[in-house]
């Protein structure tokens, strides 16, 4: 190819360009143009010329002019996200400080403190050393921002949005990352904020270039079972819709399947394979709003029409109307037995419903959504940062505390209790106030008697029992999920007074025993009985490691295992029971007795301090009339 002929492809190659920018650039004002004024027209294009002058010399990675980045991301905040006209500016702008000379000064002086807020937000901090790393000290700014203003972090997905859409042209290795983050922090943040279509393409798209191939099967499965159900399918969807025009609701009725990553994630969840997964779709009944008619009713009626014709599944509502997700999402979930015998899942929600879904916290602001959101996170990155969380540990408190699916319990009055997905009492007991955490013993749910470590469900009503007694135990932070809790739980364990010594874990000696140390090259102490063989064997091997210690009691108690021997006879359990319990003041965490030939053994198991404890123990009850013998053996 000659010179001439390679200058005419570039000449016609930026003549595509221009004419692309032109083109895109203007379908963002003509989105804007009904919703701001001239004024901030002239101040939405001027901040695009600034940043197409800014970018001019730059271009992506597959080859296009840097600028058409900036137009997709100002693109997506006003037309998908449905923002004002500053974030759209920023927008335009995010990437100028970051990517080229300009400032934030200029930034400011040019379009004002408002738009320079929001640009710094969103512009990654050059530091020479970080606080955490350099991935997490810029999650925490964008998680500061909402201190403020919560539109930094919509500019900040609108970006990450058009990234991953366009992530085919980064290598794998930067795929990866990017997607992990994605996966991780973004898809998890918009769907807190309520952006459901957003947190779908995030997850998507995250899935599809972190597992390709999985990603890719999971297509195929979803378009061969969809066309083998269409038939039915749609059958199902026309008599919906026949009822209810009959009746003369007006809505728009259809179905749609859940997506690679939404049936991903349930199949690990659950362990099932694609064909045993059960409901790979839904039907969606969207209904316009009446004058002097509420919402509640409109979906009554429907569901009083649809339940005259089709079997409902006894226990599958799910009334998102009156009780909300905490991100504002409302629906009326029910279950439906088809004519083709199957279950069907049906959504029936208003136009706003699914308007608010779309847009999330910036759909309704005349409610204060937004502000009670901010305000309670704010509350936790407070506490977080009073606290002195490490880096890893902030990301992981954010996420757990506002990024899982809630699930809305109740007091035995009727309040309200929004925890996280797998919440257990001890989270309720902690969200209700702290001192009910710190002495929760066990609790009620749904009026039994139940472990506070037990899992909860949407709708449980939880009542919690206390014990001025009972206090936070290691393996309570293994079935807390909510921040608030396991920050307090932390911050009790770690007041505790922690063991200067370790037990050896072979002959798990106690206070009271003849006992010998060994000290290691970190300067710990491992305990062991005297006649323990690893004792023998190290006294053999570096006796200068031995070392005097001074093992007494104190609150900790340690497990013991007592087997009773004795001849079986009426009462014989509870005159045993009555010794420990009630003369010894003791508490049995497990009896276990077996009888042969009127000879009973019993396994009792109980905690006690030291060695003279148990020695008090078995002398009570040999002393009770028929008991032959009584061994104790303490364990780990």
């Amino acid at each position: 190819m000659t010179a001439e002929e390679i200058h005419a492809q570039q000449e016609q190659q930026k003549t595509k360009y221009d004419q692309m920018v032109e083109e895109r650039s203007q379908r963002v004002f003509d989105m804007m143009a009904s919703r701001i004024s001239r004024e901030d027209m002239v101040r939405l294009k001027d901040a695009f010329e600034f940043a197409r002058e800014a970018h001019k010399h730059q271009r992506r990675r597959s080859g296009e002019p840097y600028i058409l980045h900036p137009i997709a991301v100002a693109s997506i905040a006003a037309g998908e996200i449905n923002l004002d006209v500053n974030s759209v500016i920023a927008a335009f702008l995010h990437d100028v400080v970051e990517d080229t000379p300009h400032s934030i000064d200029e930034i400011r002086q040019r379009f004002g403190e408002d738009v320079a807020f929001l640009v710094k937000v969103v512009t990654k901090q050059k530091k020479e050393k970080y606080e955490m790393s350099k991935q997490l000290d810029n999650f925490k700014q964008m998680l500061n921002s909402v201190q403020y203003d919560v539109r930094a972090l919509l500019v900040k997905l609108s970006d990450r949005l058009h990234n991953m859409r366009t992530l085919s042209s980064m290598r794998t290795d930067k795929q990866m990352k990017i997607a992990g983050e994605t996966d991780y922090f973004y898809a998890p943040l918009a769907t807190r904020l309520g952006l459901y279509e957003v947190k779908t393409e995030l997850e998507n798209l995250s899935l599809k270039f972190r597992c390709p191939t999985e990603y890719e099967e999971l297509e195929n499965r979803i378009a061969r079972d969809e066309a083998t159900n269409h038939a039915r399918l749609q059958a199902f969807i026309e008599e919906i819709s026949t009822i209810l025009a009959a009746n003369g609701i007006k809505a728009r009725v259809f179905y749609e399947y859940r997506r690679p990553y939404s049936l991903w994630r349930k199949m690990h969840k659950y362990g099932d394979d694609f064909d045993h997964l059960k409901y790979r779709h839904f039907v969606d009944i969207v209904f316009k709003e009446e004058d002097g008619v509420t919402e509640k009713s409109m979906v009554l009626r429907i569901y009083s029409l649809l339940t005259d014709r089709f079997k409902e599944k006894p226990g599958g509502i799910s009334n998102y109307i009156d009780s909300p997700k905490e991100n504002g999402y409302q629906s009326f979930h029910l279950k439906l037995l088809a004519d083709y015998g199957r279950w069907e899942e049906v959504h029936i929600s208003s136009e706003r419903m699914v308007r608010n879904s779309r847009f999330g916290c910036v759909s309704d602001r005349s409610e204060g959504n937004i502000r009670r959101w901010i305000n309670k996170f704010r509350g936790v990155l407070k506490d977080i940062a009073q606290h002195g969380q490490d880096g890893t540990n902030f990301i992981e408190n954010v996420v757990a505390s506002f990024y899982n699916d809630d699930i809305m319990t109740f007091s035995p009055q009727g309040k309200p209790v929004i925890l996280p997905q797998k919440a257990t009492p001890i989270d309720f007991a902690y969200e209700i106030h702290s001192q009910l955490g710190r002495h929760a013993k066990y609790c009620r749910i749904n009026g039994r008697i139940a472990s506070i470590k037990q899992a909860l469900h949407r709708g449980d009503i939880v009542e919690i029992v206390t014990d001025p007694d009972a206090h936070p135990e290691e393996d309570w932070l293994d079935n807390a999920v909510s921040y608030k809790a396991r920050r307090a739980i932390t911050s009790y364990l770690a007041k505790c007074p922690k063991s200067e010594f370790i037990r050896c874990e072979h002959c798990h000696p106690i206070p009271g025993e003849e006992v010998i140390g060994f000290k290691n090259h970190h300067g710990k102490i491992t305990l062991h009985k005297r006649d323990c063989n690893v004792a023998i064997r190290l006294a053999s091997q570096d006796g200068d490691s031995i070392v005097a210690v001074d093992y007494k009691p104190n609150d900790t108690t340690y497990p013991v295992e007592l087997e009773v021997i004795c001849i079986d006879r009426r009462h014989m359990v509870i005159d045993v029971m009555d010794c420990i319990s009630n003369h010894l003041n003791l508490n049995v965490s497990s009896l276990n007795t077996t009888t042969t030939d009127s000879i009973v053994s019993m396994k009792i198991r109980l905690g006690v301090h030291s060695f003279d404890e148990i020695k008090t123990i078995i002398s009570a009850i040999s002393v009770i009339p028929d008991v032959e013998e009584v061994k104790s053996e303490t364990l780990g």
